[in-house]
């Protein structure tokens, strides 16, 4: 369920809200009884849930645990057996 926030603009009251999407807006501010209540803009929220989401598929690995790996020293004039 969303939740809103409002904002009394009579008396300058704050109030956060759950109310379904289809509910009617809240008019009336609990805290002076006057009809000043207006919506708010807000950030919504919401979590990635399942499989796919890139929380369980990067778990596990980090960028900073491959960057730590030592390096492999280059071959000095070719007397490997790489080549």
């Amino acid at each position: 369920m969303p939740t809103y926030e409002y904002v009394c603009q009579e008396c300058g009251h704050q109030l956060t809200v759950e109310q379904k999407m289809s509910d009617a807006r809240l008019r009336d501010c609990p805290a002076c009884g006057k009809p000043g209540l207006e919506r708010q803009l807000s950030a919504g929220g919401f979590a990635l849930k399942g499989s796919g989401w890139y929380v369980t598929d990067f778990k596990g690995g980090s960028k900073a645990s491959k960057a730590e790996e030592p390096a492999t020293a280059p071959c000095a004039g070719g007397a490997c057996a790489c080549h």
